[in-house]
């Protein structure tokens, strides 16, 4: 009786789940689009606040330089509002923050919301009951406020990816390195091999390309070490990148480090490498990210590169989009062995 009881409450908690998802789902749909610009945050916070110190926070937060840009850019674009202005028109931003400080809080801290006046929207809310408390919560939350608004900015970009998909371009890739990533519409493969793809999207005066390759693991060799990650990456950019004149070939930038950071999205464990790239005896260049992880069998190591080259513009918007992209990576889906026992 009790093994009956208990699959009784499992089998109404899972109808439960399933009814408030598809509500969810409902609701999303009868929400209107989200308006504003990518890397944009309405900020709505009232006029002392914004000019004070919960200001100055919030904008040494988010304002900050973006790492890694040829020129100073910002991390996030702020635009503030009083509350008394948040209005309709500014409702149905992308990306929403509302300051709340008044002395009814009495649990401060930082809350998470979705889809609360249109869709797909991220809305962050900052509660204190005073100034001084609002300041030390910005600061205690700051990185769970970006890692927020980044993943909803590459949320965006992967599902226009996948809805609007150049199709042809992901079983090439897979050919090569045993999955690929979504390509939006407009991208192209440039260049394939037995161990090296590039898919590139080249409007007038800008490139956003993935390069993808791979190359066998040496045993007894850390890998995953930056000095391997480094080495091995320029030498697959200088074998198939190269520049418009003799000698000429893509490199990581010398001149300023890049960073090398261990990381693990929704399971999928990687290394990422942030840095410049310029072309060896040339004057081209501009920002990259890269993510290195080892193949599903363990030979290999496979590195999707993504960089940007816009000289002629800010490069934060054109970066965030295309690494974006990379998130998307999936790996082949076994193909199913029919009329097999």
């Amino acid at each position: 009786m009790k093994r009956f009881l208990t699959y009784l409450v499992l089998a109404a908690a899972a109808v439960l789940t399933i009814a408030s998802c598809s509500e969810e789902k409902r609701r999303k749909a009868l929400l209107p689009n989200i308006s504003g610009k990518a890397g944009e945050v309405i900020v709505v916070i009232d006029k002392n606040a914004w000019e004070g110190a919960v200001g100055i926070t919030l904008r040494d937060t988010l304002a900050a330089d973006c790492p890694y840009l040829p020129q100073p850019e910002p991390l996030y674009t702020l635009v503030d509002v009083i509350p008394n202005g948040f209005n309709n028109m500014f409702q149905l931003h992308r990306n929403i923050i509302i300051v709340n400080i008044s002395s009814s809080v009495t649990e401060p801290g930082v809350t998470l919301r979705q889809n609360v006046w249109a869709a797909p929207q991220c809305v962050i809310g900052i509660n204190a009951p005073d100034s001084e408390t609002a300041v030390e919560v910005i600061k205690e939350n700051s990185q769970k406020i970006i890692t927020t608004l980044e993943q909803a900015e590459r949320d965006r970009v992967i599902r226009n990816a996948k809805k609007y998909e150049e199709l042809a371009i992901a079983p090439a890739v897979t050919e090569v390195l045993g999955g690929s990533p979504h390509y939006p519409s407009g991208y192209r493969l440039k260049m394939k091999t037995n161990d090296f793809t590039w898919v590139t999207y080249e409007p007038q005066y800008t490139q956003q390309s993935i390069l993808g390759f791979k190359y066998p693991v040496v045993p007894g060799e850390e890998m995953m070490s930056r000095e391997s990650l480094i080495s091995n990456i320029n030498a697959m950019l200088e074998k198939n990148v190269p520049g418009m004149f003799e000698n000429t070939y893509m490199t990581i930038a010398a001149s300023i480090p890049p960073s090398v950071k261990y990381m693990n999205y929704k399971g999928h464990a990687f290394a990422e490498i942030r840095g410049l790239w310029d072309v060896h005896n040339d004057y081209m260049g501009g920002p990259f990210v890269a993510h290195a992880f080892y193949s599903e069998d363990g030979q290999d190591i496979i590195v999707l590169l993504a960089f940007v080259y816009a000289p002629k513009y800010d490069k934060r918007h054109y970066l965030r989009q295309v690494e974006s992209v990379l998130y998307s990576f999936e790996w082949a889906q076994p193909k199913n062995n029919e009329g097999k026992e």
